[in-house]
Parts: structure tokens; sequence; C-alpha cells
């Protein structure tokens, strides 16, 4: 695993749309893990909207930016992959791809226009597919008796984690995700909260996306 800790990118494909005199605008975000990847997703929007007047895009591969493109898509030159980039550059967000899909409504915008345009529509695909940080993370399971869960618990609640999952059986099992730069603080305060009493058993690390 890279030993960067943290990295922004889209939690899940999405799209929106919006209209700007007359031209329907549709911003579609992915994450992506490799290139090829994004190329699929590119390749598939184009299929789904090929009858669109223009499919502009951008994608950005790798966690240091390795991989950076973008294409007009015959709108004028710079005025629509440039911005959509632009705008994914700005807010920081890498292994993920964004298309712009414009239906033209027969008013021509203008260059300023149109990388106004392109460029919320790359927010839009932003903030529908939803920024996250990846940001290396620990599994803890932590076992307690019931006497102990109501502290716990009440802890938990302001603490810097989520809990994935609680089991209670013969006593009760709670699985939960913390940030890697958190984890031993919070592993301290569970010892000091529980007076010893916790059991924990660390269940791999991995990123983990926690919100912007």
């Amino acid at each position: 695993m890279s030993a960067q800790l943290l990295y922004k990118t889209l939690r899940a494909e999405n799209s929106a749309e919006f209209v700007i005199n007359k031209s329907r605008f549709i911003g579609y975000g992915c994450p992506c893990e490799t290139e090829e990847e994004a190329l699929a997703f590119l390749a598939r929007i184009r299929q789904k909207h090929k009858d669109a007047t223009h499919n502009c895009y951008a994608y950005i591969i790798g966690l240091n930016s390795g991989i950076m493109r973008y294409s007009d898509d015959g709108e004028p030159s710079g005025t629509a992959g440039m911005p959509i980039i632009e705008v994914m550059k700005s807010r920081g967000v890498v292994n993920c791809a964004v298309v712009v899909t414009r239906y033209f409504g027969g008013i021509l915008l203008g260059a300023g226009g149109l990388v106004r345009a392109y460029a919320q529509g790359s927010k839009t695909a932003l903030d529908a597919a939803g920024v996250v940080v990846m940001e290396k993370s620990a599994r803890h399971m932590v076992e307690v008796d019931y006497s102990t869960w109501q502290r716990l618990e009440y802890f938990l609640r302001s603490a810097p984690v989520i809990i994935e999952h609680t089991e209670f059986g013969a006593s009760v099992v709670c699985t939960l995700m913390v940030r890697v730069a958190d984890e031993e603080n919070l592993l301290a305060e569970i010892t000091r909260i529980t007076d010893g009493k916790a059991e924990t058993l660390e269940d791999g690390t991995l990123f983990y996306p926690w919100a912007e």
C-alpha cells in the first residue's frame, strides 16, 4: 500500500443536469482506478448519448495525478475539456473521470459562455458523484461485556470513527473504522473508557472514504 495517507476521489458514479440558453448539459462523474476504467466509462456515456452534440470529458489517474487527459469533442479549442479538468484540479480529486454531455439548443453561447457552462458541468458532476477523502484507515473489532457497552457506545458517538457493525451475543462486538492518524489515540481512549476491559483486534488497513 502507498505510504500516502490520503487522497480525494469520487464516492460513486452519478449525474445531474441543467439547461443554459436551451442547451441541455448533463454532468457525469465516476471513480476510476485506471485509465482503462476511465476510457470504458467514457465509451459507455458516449454510447448512451450517441445523439448528443458533444460528449466532452476529462480524467485524472494516479494518486500524484500522473495521467491527465481531456477533450473538447468538437467544441472550440479550450472551451470544454480544459474547464472540466481545471475544476477537477481545483477540487483536488484524482482517480476519477468527468463527462459533460451537451445537447445544443440552438443558441450560441460564445467562448466565454462555453467555458462557464462546462466548468459548471464539471462541478455539477463532482457534486452529484460526491467528493470523498480516501484516508488510510484501520478496521478494528472491539469486544466488551454488556455492563461496559453503554459507556463505550456513549464515547463512540462523538469519537472520530465509523461504526460499521454491532453484534449482540454473549458479549457486544462492534466493528470500527478509524483513520490511521487517529488510531493510537482512539485505542488508548477505549482502554481508558472501559477500564481496560475491552478486547481489540485489528482487522486490516485500507483506503476508506470519509466525508470531505
